[in-house]
């Protein structure tokens, strides 16, 4: 069995890996807010796993294993369903469900997972708009622009927004940017200037820096 210091790595692992092919030793330290020391000893240690979790190459990173990746899958499919638990049956909103998720990841069992998959009627996606691996630790294709990336006139469909800063999701909540809510882009400023963008839940426009309109994807309209 797995620690939760290793699962956390190699859930860590699997999303840089997946941004950029490869996960930097660096990028895995900040991601993860540890020193690189810490970093480059835990990665010796899973490359030396039987059988290795990752591949590690010394002073630039590691890469998953498939032994790793599906380890990493089924981590994410149980915090993802947590997630949707946390929001469907207690009551918590998207913005507070991130931190309590990771903790019970690591505290649940195989048969406490699926007892919660079938009460939730086995949910595809999270309350953030993220695929829930199946059972086979199986991913659909996704087709998806991020908000900053739309021009001006173009509307389309909030299908994910990222989870891991509360503020932003509660903002977004409060001005109507939820998940399959319809958004324009009216103006789009220059020089990295913000947005803005109409949101049919809230028939008003906002105004909306690139830190957050990076981390709302859309399904465009053509």
């Amino acid at each position: 069995m797995l620690t939760s210091s290793v699962e956390n790595y190699l859930k860590t692992i699997y999303y840089l890996q997946h941004e950029s092919g490869w996960a930097n030793t660096s990028a895995i330290a900040d991601h993860m807010t540890v020193a690189n020391p810490s970093v480059t000893m835990m990665l010796k240690r899973m490359a030396a796993m039987q059988p290795p979790l990752i591949s590690y190459t010394p002073y630039e990173g590691a890469r998953l294993t498939p032994t790793g990746e599906k380890q990493a899958l089924e981590v994410i499919r149980v915090h993802r369903l947590m997630e949707t638990f946390l929001v469907r049956v207690l009551g918590y909103t998207w913005d507070e469900v991130h931190a309590d998720a990771d903790r019970l990841e690591h505290a649940s069992s195989p048969l406490l997972i699926e007892r919660i998959s079938a009460l939730l009627g086995d949910p595809v996606r999270d309350p953030h708009g993220e695929d829930i691996p199946d059972r086979e630790g199986h991913l659909p294709s996704r087709s998806e622009l991020s908000l900053t990336n739309l021009v001006a006139g173009q509307t389309g469909r909030i299908t994910r927004v990222a989870a891991d800063k509360p503020e932003i999701l509660r903002y977004l909540g409060e001005i109507g940017f939820n998940l399959d809510v319809t958004v324009e882009v009216r103006e789009k400023a220059p020089f990295e200037g913000p947005l803005t963008v109409h949101s049919s839940e809230s028939g008003s426009d906002h105004a909306l820096g690139r830190e957050i309109t990076n981390r709302i994807f859309i399904d465009a309209a053509h």
